[in-house]
C-alpha cells in the first residue's frame, strides 16, 4: 500500500468542500486531468472509491468523508508548520554589539535589551558601556553596531542618528537634606553644595549641560562609577545630577528634586549603521523610554 501524498490529500479536501473537480481543479491551479490522476493515486492507497460521479460533479463516499476530514487535520498541521519556520526565519539568530553611556546602562537600556529579546528569542546583544565621545569613535569604526550617546556631536560619514529623549537633569540628594522635600530648586540654591561628578571637565560631566558661568560647582568627590555616586549622596557627601531616564533605578535613600531651569536637559539619541537589523534595538529603546517615563512620573508624585 503506497503512502498517503500531500498533493493528494489537498485534492480530496478540495474536492469534498466543492463538490467539483473542476472547481477544484481552479482553486487549486491543478488542470483536470492532474485532479483526476491525483483523486485516483488516492483511491489505489485507500484501496476504495472516494467519490460519485454525478452529472453536476461529485460526491464523496464514507471513505472519501473519512479521507477529507483527516486531511483537514493534517493540512493544518502542515500549515502551521510553515507559519512557525517563517517566523525563525524572520528571527534568525542575530548578534548585535550595543554601546551605551553609564546612566543609559542603569534602567533604559536593559528593558530595551528584554523588550527586544521577547520579539526574537535568537538576539544576542553584546553590551559595551563607555562615554559618548568614545563610542562614537567605536562605532565609526565599526568595532559596535549600535550607541546609545547623550550631548551634542559631530555625526560621522555613514553614521544614522535616531532621536530617544530630551531627557530632564535632576537633582539627586539625600533622604534628609534641606531641599529632599521640596519639588524643585533654582540654580542659585545650589551654589554652596558640595558636588559628586564623573568629571572635572565640563564637557564629560553632567554638569556641562547647564551650569551658569557666573558660579564654579565645589566638586567634593569625582565618582564614574553611578552605584559609587549614590553611594556617597545617600552617604550626605554631596550632591549629584542624574538623568531622568536613570531615575527608576535609584534607591529609596535618595531624593529627587527637578531644577527650575529649561537648559537642565540633555538630549539622548542612538547613532547606527545603516543596518536594516538594527531596528529591533532601536524600536526597544523607545518602548523601553516611554516605559521609564511613565515610572517616572509615578515616582516624583510620590
Amino acid at each position: 500500500m503506497s503512502d498517503f501524498t500531500v498533493p493528494g490529500l489537498r485534492v480530496v479536501r478540495e474536492a469534498v468542500r466543492t463538490g467539483s473537480f473542476s472547481a477544484a481543479a481552479e482553486r487549486l491551479g491543478y488542470t483536470q486531468s492532474a485532479i483526476s490522476r491525483q483523486v485516483s493515486l488516492m483511491e489505489q492507497v485507500t484501496g476504495r472509491q472516494l467519490f460519485d460521479r454525478h452529472a453536476r460533479g461529485v460526491r464523496p463516499t464514507e471513505a472519501g468523508r473519512i479521507v477529507a476530514r483527516h486531511a483537514e487535520s493534517v493540512l493544518e498541521a502542515l500549515d502551521r508548520a510553515q507559519s512557525e519556520l517563517r517566523d525563525l526565519s524572520k528571527h534568525a539568530t542575530a548578534r548585535i554589539r550595543l554601546g551605551a553611556f553609564s546612566t543609559a546602562t542603569a534602567a533604559l537600556v536593559p528593558r530595551a535589551i528584554t523588550i527586544a529579546a521577547q520579539h526574537n528569542p535568537l538576539l544576542t546583544v553584546q553590551l559595551r558601556e563607555g562615554t559618548s565621545p568614545h563610542l562614537l569613535t567605536a562605532l565609526a569604526r565599526r568595532r559596535i553596531d549600535l550607541a546609545v550617546l547623550s550631548g551634542e556631536f559631530d555625526v560621522p560619514d555613514g553614521v544614522e542618528v535616531t532621536p530617544l529623549t530630551q531627557d530632564t537633569l535632576y537633582l539627586a540628594v539625600r533622604q534628609g537634606h534641606r531641599l529632599a522635600h521640596q519639588s524643585s530648586t533654582s540654580i542659585a540654591a545650589l551654589r554652596t553644595e558640595k558636588w559628586i561628578v564623573g568629571s572635572e571637565e565640563s564637557h564629560t560631566s553632567l554638569l556641562g549641560a547647564w551650569t551658569n558661568a557666573s558660579w564654579q560647582p565645589i566638586i567634593s568627590h569625582v565618582a564614574r562609577d553611578w552605584v559609587t555616586k549614590w553611594g556617597l549622596v545617600a552617604a550626605g557627601l554631596g550632591i549629584t545630577l542624574v538623568p531622568g531616564l536613570a531615575i527608576p533605578a535609584l534607591p529609596a535613600t535618595i531624593a529627587i528634586v527637578a531644577i527650575d531651569d529649561p537648559a537642565a536637559t540633555r538630549r539622548t539619541v542612538l547613532a547606527h549603521t545603516p543596518n536594516p537589523a538594527n531596528h529591533i534595538i532601536r524600536d526597544a529603546l523607545l518602548d523601553a523610554g516611554a516605559q521609564l517615563n511613565v515610572e517616572l512620573r509615578e515616582r516624583l508624585k510620590t
